[in-house]
Parts: C-alpha cells; structure tokens; sequence
C-alpha cells in the first residue's frame, strides 16, 4: 500500500494564510522606490516651460485653428 503526503493542517481560522511571492513584493517596492525618486527629480527641477502660454489670450486650448491643434501648418509626411 501507497502513503499519500498529508496536507498540512489549515490554520485556526479553516483557511490557509496567503502571503505574496517575495518576487512580487520586491518588485512593488522597485517601483515605489522609481515612482518617489522620479517625483522628487521633477520637483526639484521646476517646470519645463514655466512661460509658455497660448499665443491667442482669447483661446482656451482645446480650439483647433487654422494652423491644426498645435499650431503647425501643413497637412503631416513630406514637403
């Protein structure tokens, strides 16, 4: 006759405590680390074009002009 493995017993609760592989935390707290480091980069640093303003005072920024949303003319691809 064959013994089969026994399972181990289920906590006091009746249900087996989980716990996250150590390979998935690891790489929850890398990408914390990424995301604080990179906030605190950009903080530092300041705005990126801290002047840069519609050159229509009238115009809220979401009309598209003549010249297309960016203020670029033509239509994309060559010249």
């Amino acid at each position: 006759m064959t013994q089969r493995p026994q399972s181990p017993a289920p906590a006091a609760g009746g249900a087996a405590r989980w716990a996250p592989p150590p390979a998935l935390v690891g790489f929850v707290v890398l990408l914390g680390l990424m995301f604080a480091g990179s906030y605190a980069v950009g903080a530092a640093a300041g705005p990126v074009a801290p002047g840069m303003r519609s050159s229509d005072p009238g115009s809220t920024g979401s009309e598209r002009g003549p010249l297309g949303p960016h203020g670029h003319g033509g239509a994309g691809g060559a010249r």
